[in-house]
């Protein structure tokens, strides 16, 4: 697991190398304000490769974030990052590594009937309740997060992830009420408390991708104030006193979703009900007390990591063109790509920026977009007026 004096070690590494606020608080020390993502790509042989390669270049230039998830190519992320891991020079005490679990992995290619694949597999094996699941192919019930966990540990080779998210747990809102969401989401959390106290996980948080960045009327929001006030329950009844381990969010922030920034859809603990705007800003609140926030501020004044997933939208935001002229003339770098990952990196509150690479080329370009300042945020907040 990292470490505080590992991970500042690393930085001052590698630090001069890079900008001012390159490297950001993150959990016991820092780490890089770029991470490494590891969701695109087929399952084969070849992107394993490319991927182990790309993972191992990052991590010897000045990026020790490494983000994956049970699900992701089938599984196979999984085990390239533990290779890539234990394989690199950098210590593993040096190295963020983050998981997540919640959608029930294949197991190192798509089935023909991947229906079939879940009843044989989850099912039937009793891995999964029928009633615990969403979709057809999510979970959070603690029993399935307890054997992702252990999954993840052993296709990744290592003791302990410093990272483990609940995976889009939005998800489940398809089956179930909102109330019920959370109180699966705390029965989760104290599952994850426990892990932490056994020191399998360091931390633990959500991965979303519409729950806190849609309005509050949305059927796919959650409250980031009541997932929070969960977790803090869950450490409340497993541990000795009023610590817990909810210490990140993961969102999709970049130029062309940057619903974290300027929607206030996010309420501080005593605040309730919406004002009825049909936007979802709910900007003044018929009481005249405190007014909702945005996420990415609730996250910052709560202290918690935001890590931002689709930094450059998925490649799309890499083209020529793709960022509007007026955005792209203040932001630094040379490429649309670098200038694209340094937006999600400049907003206030965020903590890492994650790009997915598999060409050394691209991690290269990547890693450069970190000698680049960042916009400060005044010049951020002034993109948006």
């Amino acid at each position: 697991m990292a470490t505080r004096d590992a991970l500042w070690a690393y930085r001052d590494r590698f630090g001069d190398a890079f900008g001012r606020t390159y490297f950001r608080r993150f959990g016991p020390g820092v780490a890089s304000s770029v991470g490494i993502g590891t969701y695109l790509g087929e399952p084969t042989a070849a992107v394993d490769d490319a991927s182990r390669e790309a993972i191992g270049l990052a991590l010897r230039s000045g990026v020790n974030h490494v983000d994956t998830a049970v699900n992701y190519r089938c599984g196979r992320a999984e085990r390239v990052v533990g290779e890539a891991v234990r394989e690199s020079p950098i210590d593993r005490e040096s190295i963020v590594v983050a998981t997540k679990g919640g959608f029930l992995p294949f197991d190192g290619e798509r089935p023909d009937d991947p229906t079939a694949y879940v009843r044989d597999r989850f099912l039937a094996t009793g891995i999964v309740d029928a009633d615990d699941l969403a979709n057809g192919a999510h979970a959070v019930a603690p029993e399935y997060l307890e054997w992702s966990l252990d999954r993840s540990l052993d296709r990744l080779g290592l003791d302990a992830v410093d990272l483990f998210y609940i995976h889009n747990p939005e998800t489940q809102l398809a089956a179930r009420s909102r109330e019920a969401v959370y109180d699966r989401l705390e029965a989760a959390f104290e599952a994850l408390e426990r892990r932490r106290a056994a020191g399998d996980v360091g931390a633990y948080g959500v991965a979303t991708w519409d729950a806190f960045r849609v309005p509050e009327s949305d059927e796919r929001y959650l409250s980031l104030a009541e997932v929070l006030a969960r977790a803090e329950a869950a450490g409340e009844a497993v541990g000795p006193d009023d610590d817990h381990g909810f210490e990140a969010v993961q969102l999709p922030f970049n130029v062309a979703m940057a619903d974290a920034f300027t929607r206030r859809n996010q309420r501080p603990p005593g605040v309730d009900g919406d004002d009825g705007d049909a936007d979802g800003d709910d900007s003044d609140d018929a009481d005249g007390d405190a007014k909702p926030v945005s996420t990415l501020e609730f996250a910052h004044e709560a202290g918690l990591s935001v890590v931002t997933s689709a930094s450059i939208g998925q490649g799309e935001l890499a083209n020529e063109g793709a960022i509007p002229a007026d955005v792209d003339a203040t932001l630094a770098g040379e490429t649309p790509a670098q200038r694209a990952l340094n937006f999600a990196r400049s907003a206030p509150g965020v903590t890492a920026s994650l790009v997915g690479a598999s060409d050394p080329a691209h991690v290269r370009e990547n890693v450069a977009a970190g000698t680049f300042d960042p916009l400060g945020a005044s010049a951020f907040d002034a993109v948006f007026e």
